[in-house]
């Protein structure tokens, strides 16, 4: 396929990938076809539909590679979805009676671009399956490939997403300065709430780092440096119920021998009782373009702090959220050992007309291919069944999950 300029796009929430798979992508085409141009629409499909974009000048690819030693996106994020045309309209991104998957093909064309790059998680490809598929029902001549970003590493049917390997080392490293916090009070609660909406793989990826990160330590309990108390005392993720009353009589006796309690928390954990909790009292919570619960506004980590507080006879609450510092880290050597393989495919896809999203394909014998659009989905659970998270819990005294959607009783 000839291919005369390329777009590439990120877009909603931001992982440790994504300014090195921009910088990943326009070095393999500089590789590869020096010739192409390349545009960056800036915030996403928001960029996409105001026609706001960068041109990627010779400088810019002869110092791509300082991109891989940032977080963030360099282009700009946006949660936008082409098929909600009421919050499209109402943000000025599209006018009253225009189809916005018009919109951005037509702004593709006039720009010129034969193929589009979006990097980001189910919702922003999604949304490309649906451009794709729009685009190939209108006789649009554009091949569109994918890259699935999300630290949650919920993407149906991808083996591991980019960035969520870091994001769970950086939760990590995180934990290791606040649950030092511990001896700030007596009888300290503190809640560590991680990222993740429907899936609690990121929870737990990091409870098991920090205690790998426990292991490497040497203790001193006669003045008070416990491992102990330094552990993590009970993991809940989105993915299995719980019992509250069994599980706050458990950390009370944690408590009352150790005179601490840390509880790693999905920011998914107990969400539908919250909500449930909000509408009956008529105050139901705000959502995003994409329909999902703004988790900031109902605050998870202190509706379960608030739970837990009274019924351990904690004297302090210490409730601290990790997302932030995790998803704006920049790669790790792991993540940028997938992420190379990744943008290297996307090119070599493109440059085929094979469009698709790029990810080691689970139903497909975990190959490394362009995976069809439709296939596409969010919110995979995490497999509670996971040997090192089953050994995990068994460890710290919690006990085998039971698969359910979470909901504290």
């Amino acid at each position: 396929m000839a291919i005369r300029k390329v777009a590439l796009l990120t877009a909603g929430g931001f992982a440790p990938c994504l300014s090195s798979a921009v910088g990943g992508l326009i070095e393999r085409y500089t590789e590869l076809a020096p010739d192409v141009e390349i545009i960056a629409y800036k915030h996403g499909y928001q960029g996409l539909l105001s026609g706001d974009s960068i041109t990627v000048t010779p400088e810019i690819r002869a110092k791509a590679g300082l991109l891989h030693s940032y977080g963030g996106s360099p282009i700009g994020n946006s949660r936008v979805k082409l098929t909600n045309v009421k919050d499209l309209i109402k943000r000025g991104l599209v006018n009253e009676g225009d189809d916005p998957l018009k919109v951005a093909a037509d702004r593709l064309t006039a720009d010129g671009v034969d193929v589009l790059h979006t990097i980001g998680g189910d919702d922003t490809n999604t949304t490309a399956a649906d451009l794709a598929k729009y685009l190939a029902q209108n006789d649009y001549q554009l091949t569109v490939v994918g890259l699935p970003k999300t630290i949650d590493n919920d993407v149906v049917p991808i083996k591991q997403s980019l960035g969520a390997w870091t994001a769970a080392e950086q939760g990590s490293r995180f934990a290791q300065n606040i649950v030092g916090e511990h001896n700030s009070g007596a009888r300290m609660l503190i809640v560590h709430e991680v990222m993740g909406r429907n899936c609690g793989w990121l929870t737990a990826a990091t409870a098991a780092d920090y205690r790998k990160w426990l292991d490497t330590r040497q203790w001193l309990p006669e003045i008070g440096l416990s491992k102990q108390a330094w552990d993590v005392h009970a993991v809940y993720v989105p993915e299995a119920d719980f019992d509250l009353r069994a599980e706050s009589a458990r950390l009370k006796n944690i408590m009352d021998t150790v005179g601490n309690v840390t509880i790693f928390l999905s920011e998914g954990a107990g969400v539908d009782t919250i909500v449930r909790e909000l509408e009956a009292a008529g105050t139901p919570p705000a959502r995003d373009p994409f329909g999902h619960v703004r988790l900031d506004d109902i605050n998870p980590g202190a509706w379960f702090a608030k739970q837990f507080a009274e019924k351990l006879g904690a004297e302090k609450v210490m409730v601290q959220k990790s997302g932030y510092f995790s998803r704006s880290a920049p790669a790790n050597p792991e993540d940028l050992r997938l992420i190379k393989s990744m943008t290297d495919l996307a090119v070599d896809s493109a440059m085929r007309g094979s469009s698709g999203v790029i990810g080691h394909d689970e139903e497909r014998g975990n190959i490394l291919r362009p995976i069809e659009f439709q296939r596409i989905a969010g919110g995979k659970p995490f497999d509670l069944s996971t040997p090192w998270f089953t050994e995990m819990l068994a460890d710290i005294g919690q006990g085998a999950p039971v698969p359910a959607r979470a909901t504290a009783r």
